[in-house]
C-alpha cells in the first residue's frame, strides 16, 4: 500500500527516528517498517519525545493495514484520535488522523463510523490553509479513506489538491503522493471495467501507467510502483513490458513478504498470461493473487478475473451464469457506492450542525472582551473539579486606579494581555475564566507544587511586561489565591479557599501568591 509520510520535522526533537519508519512504508517495506517501530518507539518513550512516538506509531498503523492486520491498525488508529486531544496540534494533524482512523474503519467493514470521520476530516480541512506539508499529507490520507469507501471521485479530488498545496523539494514526498494516485487510477479503472465502462477505464489506465513511467525513469525506489506498473502495462495489451517486471520482481516480493506488491504482479501476470492464450496458467496467478488479498474488495476482483478466464478456458452455460451471477452482484455493489455518497453528505451535514452548536456554545460561555470563559463557564465548571486538580483565583492590582488614571481603553487592554498570558499557561482541559471587572480564575488539573510553579510564571510575567508601551508610566501587577481541590470537597468550598487566600494575599500588600 502506497503511503504518505507524516511531516515529522516540526514534531519533536527525535523526529529522524519517525521519518525512518514512514521512508520504509513509503516505499512498501511493510515488515521492515515494524521492525524500525520497535526501535523508534521504545527510544522515543525512554527519550520522552511523545510527539515523535505518535508519528512512529502512524508509522506503524500503515504497515500493519498494508500488511492486513487491521484490528492491529484499528487500535493505534482510536489510541491517536484519543492522543490528539492530549497533545494538540494544527487542524491539518488532526484531519490527518481522522482520515486515517476512517480507512481503518471502512476497511473493517464499520462503513458508518468510518464515513463519520471522513466527514470531520473534510470540515476541518475546509478551514484549513491550503498550503504546506500537513495540509498535503493530510489531503493525500483523505484520499486513501475516500477509495478505501469507493468514493474514487472523492479521493481523485482529494489528491489533485495535495499536489495543488505541495511545497517541498523533496522528491519522495511528490512520488509518494503521485504513486497513491496512480493506484487509485488504476483501482477505479478495474472497477469500471466490472460494471462494463471500458473506455473510461481504459483512459484512468493510460494515465496512470504514464505517471508511473515518470517516476521509474527518475529511480524511485518503490516495489509498490514497479507491480503498479506491471499491472497497467497488462491491462493496456502492453505483455512483454508485464512478464518483464514480473520475472524481476515476483519471487523476491514473496520472499521479502511483500505480500500487497506480490499480489498485484500475480495479477499482472494473470491477466498478461490469459491475454495470450494461458489459460490455465492465468487462473493459477489469480488464485495465487486471491491467496494473498486482505480485504473483501481485492477479493472480489480477483473472482472477476478468476470469472471472465473460466468463461474462455470452459465455455458454457455453467460458466456463463456464474460470470452473469457475479456481474449482477458487482453492479449491485457498485450502486452501494451511490448510497455511500448520500451517507457522507448526511455525515457531513451532521459534522456542520456539531460544530455550529459547539461555536454557538462557546459563544455563550465567553467573556467578549477577552475571548476567555465567562460567569456560566465557571459555573459549569466549578462542580467538576476532581481531587488532584486546582483553582487559582487572580485579581489585577488597583485596576480602579489604572482605568482612572490611564482611561477604560488603556484598562481593557490590560485585561486583554492578562487573558493572553493566562490562555498561553493553559494545557489540554484546562481553562481560564474572566468573572467581569479584573477578577479572574484558572482551572487546573495539576496538584498544588505544580499549580504553584505555574501561578508563579504568571504572576512573574506579567511582573516584566513592559506596560509603558501601552501607556507611559503604566504598570500592572496580579494578586493571587490558590486551593487544590481534596478528596469529596464540594465546588463552593474549594472556590471558598481560594477566595480566602486570594484576600491574603491582598493584605499582605498584593503582587503575591497565597496558598497553603
Amino acid at each position: 500500500m502506497n503511503r504518505l509520510p507524516v511531516p515529522v520535522s516540526p514534531y519533536g526533537p527525535f523526529a529522524s527516528l519517525a521519518l525512518h519508519v514512514h521512508d520504509l512504508t513509503i516505499r512498501g517495506h511493510h515488515t521492515e517498517t515494524l521492525l524500525a517501530a520497535d526501535a523508534a518507539e521504545a527510544i522515543t518513550l525512554i527519550l520522552g519525545d511523545h510527539r515523535t512516538h505518535r508519528v512512529s506509531r502512524l508509522g506503524r498503523m500503515y504497515a500493519l493495514s498494508a500488511l492486513g492486520r487491521l484490528d492491529e491498525a484499528l487500535s493505534i488508529a482510536e489510541e491517536l484520535a484519543a492522543d490528539r486531544a492530549v497533545l494538540g496540534g494544527p487542524r491539518t494533524t488532526d484531519a490527518k488522523i481522522m482520515a486515517d482512523s476512517a480507512e481503518v474503519l471502512i476497511h473493517l467493514g464499520r462503513i458508518d463510523d468510518g464515513l463519520h470521520y471522513v466527514a470531520r476530516a473534510m470540515a476541518l480541512l475546509d478551514v484549513a490553509p491550503r498550503t504546506g506539508i500537513r495540509y498535503f499529507s493530510a489531503m493525500a490520507s483523505l484520499g486513501e479513506a475516500a477509495r478505501s469507501a469507493e468514493l474514487f471521485e472523492l479521493a481523485d479530488d482529494a489528491m489533485r489538491l495535495a499536489l495543488a498545496s505541495f511545497e517541498s523539494p523533496d522528491e519522495l514526498y511528490r512520488s509518494s503522493a503521485e504513486l497513491q494516485h496512480a493506484e487509485m487510477w488504476l483501482e477505479w479503472a478495474l472497477r469500471l471495467e466490472q460494471v462494463d465502462r471500458v473506455e473510461e477505464a481504459a483512459v484512468l489506465i493510460d494515465k496512470s501507467v504514464a505517471l508511473l513511467e515518470y517516476w521509474v525513469v527518475r529511480g524511485i525506489d518503490s516495489p509498490v510502483g514497479m507491480a503498479l506498473l506491471a499491472v497497467g502495462y497488462a491491462k493496456s495489451g502492453r505483455t512483454d513490458e508485464a512478464f518483464a517486471l514480473v520475472d524481476n520482481l515476483l519471487l523476491d516480493m514473496r520472499a521479502a513478504g511483500q505480500q500487497h506488491e506480490a499480489r498485484l504482479l500475480h495479477l499482472a501476470h494473470g491477466v498478461a498470461l490469459r491475454a495470450t492464450g494461458e489459460l490455465r496458467a492465468a487462473r493459477r496467478e489469480f488464485r495465487a493473487a486471491a491467496e494473498l488479498a486482505v480485504l473483501t474488495s481485492q477479493r472480489l476482483l480477483l473472482r472477476y478475473e478468476l470469472a471472465i478466464t473460466a468463461v474462455a478456458e470452459f465455455p458454457g452455460e455453467a460458466t456463463w451464469t456464474m460470470l452473469e451471477s457475479l456481474r449482477t452482484h458487482v453492479q449491485a455493489l457498485w450502486q452501494l457506492r451511490m448510497d455511500r455518497r448520500t451517507m457522507l453528505r448526511q455525515a457531513y451535514r451532521r459534522v456542520e450542525l456539531e460544530a455550529a452548536r459547539t461555536t454557538a456554545d462557546l459563544a455563550a460561555s465567553s467573556d467578549a472582551l477577552t475571548g476567555l470563559g465567562n460567569r456560566r463557564m465557571f459555573d459549569r465548571r466549578i462542580d467538576t473539579v476532581a481531587d488532584g486538580g486546582s483553582l487559582l483565583l487572580i485579581d489585577v492590582d488597583r485596576f480602579k486606579d489604572i482605568n482612572d488614571r490611564f482611561s477604560h481603553g488603556v484598562g481593557d487592554r490590560v485585561l486583554g494581555e492578562i487573558a493572553a498570558v493566562l490562555r498561553s499557561h493553559c494545557r489540554h482541559d484546562e481553562v481560564a475564566i474572566r468573572f467581569g471587572g479584573d477578577e479572574f480564575a484558572m482551572f487546573l488539573t495539576t496538584g498544588e507544587d505544580e499549580a504553584r510553579q505555574i501561578a508563579e510564571r504568571i504572576r512573574r510575567v506579567i511582573l516584566a511586561r513592559d506596560w509603558s508601551t501601552i501607556a507611559p508610566g503604566l504598570t500592572v501587577t496580579l494578586s493571587m489565591g490558590l486551593a487544590a481541590c481534596q478528596s469529596g470537597e464540594r465546588g463552593r468550598d474549594l472556590y471558598d479557599r481560594a477566595d480566602a487566600r486570594l484576600y491574603t494575599a491582598k493584605r499582605a500588600g498584593r503582587n503575591q501568591l497565597a496558598a497553603a
